[in-house]
């Protein structure tokens, strides 16, 4: 297995990107298109930095993949040039590898044996290993369509068709169910079609993967809101088990900073949503950044989406709020040790194209027109602390400096507080947590019998890969439910928590 001297061959090497000037001209994806046999080659030997490290906690559930992705053995078979092996062995675990070799943070590269020390010159780049193999596969033909040589008679509905969703009913379908996805949008994907910008990742990535689950069997229904164009009624009545993967869409908003109601101020999804629908053709978005100065309240990757949208429409502008301070340039090992996430400062490519990132500061007070406008942000630096008596966050200002930014669109990026309130919930019984999502037994069964979560829904706002672990194991337990047992994988348990230090 693997090269146990490769890394010290080979320097860890990001794939190239396009210029800025036509990155921001186009809302194609940022990453600059390569032969596909110099791409091979150069992956190749990144995939040669993969050591005999003895236990990979790269594909640790707890401290790195919760797929259990078998990272060392397609690394050393993309190492041998071996890549249809190399895909089969993805695809065991992983049933949508584009959506997270492009999507996905790496927790994996986190937790590399590499990255205990900055000498070994940096993790593995496991993320465009794991990319690179799904683009071969999609080239060379080794994607296609797993169709059930048997049928259990039994049908299935998924409500949400995101990751957690799609993943889930893949599964159902090849173990010869009858499934049916629901989605409310007029497309399907969720979140990776409207929330996910183009230029993170091309929506016809999504919709190839969308073609091999309709030649195997899937179906799907779009434009229909359960509980209320499908009653819940016909829903039980029409099918044997339910599959509740909604996501965790209600966005958290400000309601306490003075100015939260004028005009131009908006959450995050209501500029995202519109201007994704805008790339497909569906015309010019309601909420449009061209010509304005644009704040961006939040600092996370919700927020950095916004960011590369609003430079793409033509901000004359873009400001990045954070309330804490400047992370680290390297892992702090008193504060996150290896193999945990480590609190670094993340660089998006959007962050690298226009505008500015503000840290430790938080807005004082919107400032309107006469009309009812935004035009300015009032901004304090602060330190966020937490209650030593409550426990509870706290942003105290650390001085009366008041900065003033020109702001004509400010944008909410600031998280989200769980499951959107709908009509399928109380109809089904079920009602949310404190953390504003569904709960579910050890066999991600909810309180209404035949009834399941995954994903978001259950999880709250997560990373595409634990939407698809999610997925492929609340799979597992509706096979068990409808035929006594399952042979389908379950990487996760419900109560499976990335590993962190309290």
């Amino acid at each position: 297995m693997a090269d146990p001297t490769g890394f010290l061959k080979y320097e860890r090497e990001e794939p190239k990107k396009k210029p800025y000037e036509e990155r921001l001209s186009s809302w194609g994806e940022v990453y600059a298109e390569v032969d596909p046999a110099e791409r091979n080659e150069q992956v190749r030997k990144q995939a040669s930095r993969c050591m005999d490290c003895g236990i990979p906690f790269c594909h640790s559930g707890g401290s790195g993949c919760p797929l259990g992705n078998l990272i060392p053995e397609w690394n050393d078979l993309v190492r041998r040039g071996d890549w249809a092996a190399a895909s089969d062995r993805l695809h065991a675990t992983n049933n949508f590898p584009e959506f997270t070799g492009k999507l996905c943070p790496a927790p994996c590269e986190a937790g590399c044996v590499l990255s205990i020390s900055p000498l070994s010159g940096g993790p593995v780049s496991i993320k465009r290993v794991e990319q690179t193999i799904a683009d071969q596969s999609w080239e060379a033909g080794y994607v296609q369509p797993q169709v059930s040589e048997v049928s259990s008679g039994r049908r299935v509905a998924i409500v949400g068709s995101g990751p957690a969703g799609l993943a889930a009913a893949q599964q159902l379908t090849r173990a010869g169910h009858e499934v049916t996805v629901f989605e409310r949008d007029d497309r399907l994907g969720g979140l990776l079609r409207y929330g996910i910008p183009e230029f993170k990742m091309e929506k016809k990535v999504l919709d190839r993967r969308l073609a091999q689950l309709r030649k195997e069997g899937t179906r799907f229904v779009t434009g229909c809101e359960v509980g209320v164009d499908l009653s819940v009624e016909d829903l039980r009545a029409q099918y044997d088990a339910v599959v509740l993967a909604v996501g965790a869409l209600r966005g958290r908003d400000d309601t306490t900073t003075p100015g939260r109601d004028l005009k131009g101020i908006h959450l995050a999804m209501e500029h995202l949503v519109p201007a994704n629908k805008f790339v497909e053709g569906d015309g010019p978005p309601a909420i449009d950044a061209r010509g304005k100065h644009v704040v961006i309240i939040g600092g996370g990757d919700t927020g950095a989406d916004c960011y590369g949208t609003a430079t793409r429409q033509g901000a004359l502008s873009v400001t990045q709020l954070d309330q804490y301070p400047t992370p680290p340039t390297v892992r702090d090992d008193a504060r996150s040790p290896w193999p945990t996430w480590p609190y670094i400062l993340r660089t998006y490519p959007a962050h690298e194209e226009a505008g500015e990132r503000k840290f430790a500061v938080a807005v004082r007070r919107f400032v309107g027109s006469a009309e009812g406008h935004v035009t300015a942000v009032e901004l304090q630096q602060v330190r966020v602390q937490k209650d030593p008596v409550s426990g509870r966050r706290e942003v105290i200002p650390i001085n009366d400096e008041i900065e003033t930014l020109p702001a004509d669109l400010v944008l909410l990026a600031i998280g989200f507080e769980g499951v959107e309130e709908m009509p399928l919930l109380s109809g089904l019984g079920l009602s949310l947590t404190r953390r504003g999502t569904l709960s579910c037994g050890a066999d991600w069964q909810t309180e209404t019998p035949g009834v399941f979560v995954c994903g978001d829904a259950h999880r709250g706002a997560s990373l595409v890969v634990w939407a698809i672990a999610e997925g492929r194991s609340v799979a597992n337990a509706v096979d068990t439910y409808l035929t006594g047992a399952s042979d389908l994988p379950a990487p996760v348990h419900p109560t499976a928590l990335p590993l962190a230090v309290v």
